[in-house]
């Protein structure tokens, strides 16, 4: 039984683990094409994300409510629809007019930069484009492209320039997606003075948006829409709390199936200590004492059960929040969201509430027994053979 219980508690914890490392991993990805965990645009901007709707360069009490802690880092970027061609293929694609330092504060730069280099700084004029985007235009690094998009006035805007870098992410949908040129010369490009699509803005914790993002709100005014990653991509949100439900779930479930084991595991203990129990009560041992005897025993069984689950966990999980290759896998975990790569996320509230599952249920169980134990006739058995 106590065998059983550690490796039920293992199961919850590493499970869980797994499955949180999961959710993580597909969140960071979103907040990674977002980027950052709050966003400013003008009002229209999600409607109709054109260069229409653009917003000023942040200034006087929006730029001092960017440099308040928690607030680790922002970014202005200009986003854009727009078509790349090479010389055989032409992709839509999102443009991106960045400057590198501050992209980097936010965590919005490209994974891993395969061949060539990134963008030098905002006035750079070369292109950064994904690896397979690359594949699919037939194009390569130091090549020529031409990327168009529209002005305020809504003519076409292009400009041919060569591709400096090629970049791969976790996913392949963003190596198709997002292509990065210097930020002040696409503002040149679209004509737009030093207006910008979006400021990006970072506390280094997605979870914790709420005690930063009213006075970021307040700041910006009435004339700007200050949203968080929760507002922008609802989806995501709804998989934290999904993820919090199914985790309580699947512990209860895996209890419920070892309460079966422990429970008969009580009942026999009952049967072989008939006698015993008889002889206590004929020395005077009160019933709800003989009943909490059997908890107590129940209560240890289950505490050291719990002790050696979690550390068997905790022992577990820690060689593998390197990472576990799931490459094999990639194509459909791609679809969920996810890398080729598995983080599985250790959480002490995870450990703590299968402890407090397998204590509650464990005691609701025990019970039936104990009761039985309590009820038992002195005479009829301090005589059974």
């Amino acid at each position: 039984m106590l065998l059983a219980i550690g490796t039920g508690v293992w199961a919850m914890v590493f499970m869980s683990a797994l499955m949180r490392g999961m959710t993580d991993q597909v969140l960071l990805n979103g907040l990674h094409n977002l980027p950052g965990e709050a966003q400013i645009h003008h009002p229209q901007y999600r409607a109709d994300p054109s260069v229409v709707n653009s917003m000023p360069m942040p200034a006087g009490t929006l730029y001092e409510a960017l440099g308040e802690a928690p607030i680790s880092a922002w970014s202005a970027r200009v986003r854009v629809p727009a078509v790349i061609a090479s010389e055989r293929e032409s992709r839509g694609v999102t443009l991106l007019g960045v400057d590198p330092v501050t992209e980097a504060g936010v965590g919005a730069l490209p994974d891993e930069i395969v061949e060539g280099r990134f963008l030098n700084g905002p006035e750079d004029r070369g292109l950064v484009i994904g690896a397979s985007l690359a594949r699919r235009l037939d194009t390569d690094l130091g090549k020529r492209v031409v990327i168009m998009s529209q002005d305020p006035e809504n003519n076409v805007a292009d400009r041919g320039t060569r591709i400096v870098g090629i970049y791969r992410a976790r996913l392949e949908g963003t190596e198709d997606q997002l292509v990065y040129a210097g930020r002040n010369v696409l503002q040149e490009m679209l004509a737009v003075g030093d207006q910008v699509s979006e400021v990006a803005v970072t506390a280094g914790d997605y979870r914790r948006v709420s005690a930063w993002l009213p006075a970021l709100q307040q700041a910006a005014g009435d004339d700007l829409e200050v949203l968080s990653w929760m507002q922008l991509q609802p989806f995501l949100d709804s998989m934290l709390g999904v993820q919090d439900g199914f985790t309580l779930i699947f512990m209860v479930v895996i209890f419920v199936a070892l309460s079966f084991g422990l429970v008969n595991t009580l009942v026999m203990a009952v049967f072989e200590r008939t006698r015993e129990i008889g002889l206590q009560q004929a020395l005077g041992v009160r019933p709800t004492l003989i009943m909490l005897q059997f908890l107590l025993e129940s209560l240890f069984l289950l505490v050291l059960g719990l002790g050696a689950g979690n550390l068997l966990a905790w022992l577990t999980i820690k060689p593998l929040e390197s990472g576990i290759d799931i490459s094999m896998v990639a194509e459909g975990m791609e679809m969920m969201g996810m890398g080729t790569t598995l983080y599985p996320a250790l959480q002490t509230s995870d450990m703590w509430m299968s402890t407090a599952i397998v204590v509650i249920l464990g005691l609701v169980a025990s019970l039936l027994p104990a009761w039985r134990a309590s009820r038992l006739d002195p005479v009829r058995a301090l005589n059974k053979t």
